[in-house]
This record gives structure tokens, sequence and C-alpha cells, in this order.
């Protein structure tokens, strides 16, 4: 009887217990659902905006979501740097502004169910990059890839392959080679470049560095002023570097100081036009000055290789360029920008914001779908203040001395003109990669090393 009353007694206990928290845990559940929904209900209002504006093809690396493994925590929504890039949509995480993505990879690191993989390129849009182990080294045995060759543009995933590759080259050098023989010679200044030269005089490696403009790589042709997203990341030989939003002078600044500190020693106007083989196993390496022989060869020169250009009549005229430096010097003149990507969108905001300067923003098709959406907001607000005219759905068709002919799907138009800038890409070094024997592939969202 007493362990019947006991029991009774713990009944009423729990009923009480129930009967008190029941309720909250009700509301909190409540309220959860309500805020979870919410944010669903967001993160789909603004991938329709994307669908209806056509922005759905992410610019580089981005992540892929394995809808099996998603649990929908939201992990990797809350990580991502940027936002609104990634939301919950049906209960799952997905990417709701892939224009504006542009490969933080810090959703993958976040995610405890491994569900995220980065990928480069989608079905409708290959990216084509030269074809990489895990360890960043080419289907040509000692000759690696690491950075924006290798599809990884972001600043913060340069210098991390930079450093990398230098590892996995000493991991598998031979010792006591021909000491006439340099270990490596490493092409291109850039942030893995640099971070490469960086990690190879830490190891005390035997190296030279070629760069055939100059230092920063595809930064130093940023306009002046540009904010440059970065994140925190680590130099061999200098240290932990904070950085996550900065101007272009104050990142190439910060790497003058490092060289200076380091003693690091970088070859500049140094254009390598051969990188062959020899009978020895290793190779030699030709420059504007130098003549190298190295055991391994590390390329980290970029995408860009030659500008693509419109093969349009005229386009060989002075007044034509392909990369904006500065903006100051087109004060007081009529401007064509030319393109639909970042370079070109902020060319033409830069140049909207120098008085007395007229400029009109020409891309081919009807959305900026390569562009992030800050860009975009910033194009929007000079066309809105007068600063700029947009001409979507246009087309370069000839360049004179004072017009450009310009064509839409319905007419033709003729505007006044003193400078065209044209930002239309670079076309990848493919033949100099060829002529080395490195393998092209083209990526359409599989995975990356």
């Amino acid at each position: 009887m007493v362990r019947a009353a006991g029991e009774a007694g713990m009944s009423g206990s729990w009923s009480e217990l129930i009967l008190f928290y029941g309720p909250i845990l009700l509301l909190t559940l409540g309220l959860y659902g309500l805020g979870r929904g919410r944010r669903a209900g967001s993160a789909m209002e603004i991938l329709e905006d994307s669908r209806r504006a056509g922005l759905m093809l992410p610019a580089s690396l981005h992540p892929w979501v394995d809808p099996a493994r998603c649990l929908g925590c939201g992990t990797c929504v809350d990580a991502c740097p940027e936002k609104n890039v990634l939301g919950l949509v049906h209960g799952k995480a997905a990417l709701i502004t892939p224009a504006d993505c542009i490969g933080h990879g810090a959703c993958k690191e976040a995610c405890p169910l491994d569900a995220i993989s980065l990928v480069l390129g989608t079905e409708e849009r290959g990216v084509d990059i030269p074809s990489v182990s895990p360890h960043f080294e080419t289907n040509l045995p000692g000759v690696f890839v690491a950075g924006e060759l290798g599809g990884m543009g972001l600043i913060r995933n340069g210098i991390e392959q930079g450093r990398r590759a230098v590892d996995a080259i000493y991991e598998r050098m031979e010792r006591g080679r021909d000491e006439d023989e340099l270990d490596l010679v490493i092409i291109g200044a850039g942030p893995a470049g640099l971070s490469a030269s960086l990690r190879a005089r830490e190891l005390g490696l035997r190296f030279e560095t070629l760069e055939q403009e100059s230092l920063g790589g595809t930064v130093a042709h940023y306009p002046r002023g540009k904010i440059v997203m970065t994140a925190p990341v680590h130099l061999p030989l200098y240290g932990d570097v904070q950085l996550r939003e900065t101007t272009k002078e104050a990142l190439l600044q910060l790497w003058t100081d490092v060289i200076a500190q380091t003693g690091l020693e970088i070859h500049y106007g140094e254009r390598v036009s051969r990188v062959e083989a020899d009978a020895q196993g290793g190779f030699g390496v030709a420059s504007t000055s130098y003549r190298l022989r190295a055991r391994a060869v590390l390329l980290a020169i970029g995408r860009r290789g030659t500008p693509r250009k419109l093969g349009v009549s005229g386009e060989d005229r002075p007044k034509v360029v392909y990369r904006l430096i500065d903006a100051e010097q087109y004060e007081g003149q009529q401007v064509l920008v030319v393109g639909g990507g970042d370079s070109a969108l902020e060319a033409a905001c830069a140049l909207a914001e120098i008085p007395r300067t007229e400029v009109t923003l020409s891309y081919r098709k009807h959305a900026f779908d390569r562009a992030k959406a800050r860009n975009r907001e910033r194009v929007e607000r000079a066309v809105a203040e007068g600063r700029l005219q947009l001409l979507l759905g246009s087309k370069v068709v000839g360049i004179s001395e004072d017009t450009v002919e310009l064509a839409t799907e319905a007419s033709s138009r003729s505007i006044e003109n003193e400078a065209v800038v044209i930002c239309a890409g670079g076309i990848l070094p493919t033949e100099f990669l060829e002529s080395i024997g490195i393998e092209i592939e083209t990526r359409r969202g599989e995975p990356c090393a």
C-alpha cells in the first residue's frame, strides 16, 4: 500500500509538471515554428525574385546541398557572411540568390551533417579549368595550379591554396638532386603566388617568383577605391591577418609591407613564354629575362589571360581599353562601359561619380545575372539619380572616332562617345596551358578538390 501510495504521488507530481510546463513548451514550439515558417516564407520570396530577374547562375564556386542529408537546421544560413545568399526552402537549405554567392565556403564548414559540397559551374553554364588533383597537381607531374586559375576566385582561397600547393610540392620533392636546378618556379604574384612564395621561403626551398605585371595580380587592376572582400588568413612568415572588407589600395599596401618585412624577392615584368619538361624530370622556364631550370612549377597566373574582345570594327582604336584603373582620367568625357559582370558595374558606377562625365552602360542581356546585389543596387541608384544611362539588351556593333553603334532586338542607335571601357572578362590562357601539356576540363557542378 505504501508503494501504491508512492506511485500515486509520483503520478500526481508528473501530472502537475505537465500541467505547469506543458503550455510553456507548446508556446515555445509554436513560436519556433512560427519564426521558422516566416523565415522560410521570406527565403521563398527572395528565391522567386531571383528567378524572375534571371539571376539563378552562380558566378563561380558555390555550394550544392544534398537534400538527403540536409535536415534544415539553418546553421549554414547563419554562417554565410553574405546576406540572403542561402535560405530555408521547403525545410531544406538552398541558394536563394545564386548570383550573389562568391564561394566563401563558410556554409560547408558549418554544416554538422556534411550535406554541402563546393562545386564549380552548373548544367547551364560550365566553367573551364585545368585538370588538377586534390594536391593541386595537374595531369603533368611536377606542374601545379593554385588560386583563380583553378576556379577559386576568393582571395582567402588563393592564399590557402598557394600555401598548400607548396606543401604538396615539398612533400614529393626528391632530396640531393642537381644543385644547379631550382626546387620551384612560381609564376604569378597575386594572392596565391605571394602565399606560395612565402611558404617556399619558410621551408627553405630554392625558388624564383616571376610576375608579368605588378604585385597583386588581378587585384592590382581593380578600379581605385574598390572594396575588396576577404577573410582572416594566415600568411607564412608574417602571421595572422585580420581582414574582412578593405580597399584595393589597403590590401596592396599590406602585401607591400609583407614583402618588405619578410625580404621576399619577386621579379616583375617577367612574362613567361615557355615551360617545357626536360629529360632529367625537371622543367625549363623561359621568361622575358630569365632561363631557369626547376624541379617543379606552380602556376598562380589567374584566369583572365587575354581580355575578351567584342570582335567589332574600330575595337583597335586608342580610345578602347579593357580595364578601368583610374576613373578620374575620364572627367568631362562621354564614356561607354560594356559588360554585365561586377567589373563592368563597378567601372560604370565609379565613372558616374566623376563630375561632368556622361556614362552609358551597355549589356547584351536583359538582367545582370553575374553581378553581386551590392553592385546592382549601385547601378539602380546611379540610374535613378540621372548619373548613368543603362542600355540592357544592347550590343556594340561598331566603334568610330566620335560615336559607337549599338543594336537592340528592335532597333539600332548611335551615341556620341570619347572612350570605351570593355569589361567582358578574359579568355582562359588555354593556348599557354596546352603548350605545356595541361589538360582543360569543363566543370558543370562537380565537387571541387
